[in-house]
């Protein structure tokens, strides 16, 4: 398992999600507290490429051995690509949640929508109240 961390560089949802967003397309993912708390993840039901989600709103399931999570959209648009390597290999999310571990990425329809994103020191401060 990934040693606890919060990078400094991602926007993080109150819902456990991160996103690192780079122009109009985000890539988004699970935190280290999210994973460490459904423990070993075994399976990502990923969305489709075309897929529209919406902030705040339901886009995907992750399974792990404890229980089966809703996935909370941090931002709004149209998923590009999703990391199949998941498919074979879930667990790469437990090893590597800000890394090899990222779920989606999605062309924004509203960027501005990041600045009601949490920082990792307000994200830190709410897991750890």
């Amino acid at each position: 398992m990934a040693d606890e961390g919060y990078p400094a560089d991602l926007r993080y949802h109150s819902e456990h999600g991160w996103t690192r967003v780079d122009g109009d397309i985000a890539t988004f993912g699970i935190t280290w507290f999210a994973q460490d708390n459904l423990q070993e993840i075994v399976f990502f039901e990923a969305p489709n490429v075309g897929d529209k989600v919406t902030k705040d709103q339901p886009y995907a399931q992750i399974e792990s051995v404890k229980s089966v999570s809703d996935l909370y959209a941090p931002m709004s648009g149209e998923i590009v690509e999703v990391n199949g390597a998941l498919a074979d290999s879930a667990e790469v999310i437990n090893d590597d949640p800000y890394g090899q571990g990222w779920l989606v990425k999605v062309k924004l329809s509203d960027p501005s929508e990041a600045d009601g994103l949490l920082s990792a020191e307000q994200y830190e401060g709410r897991i750890k109240a």
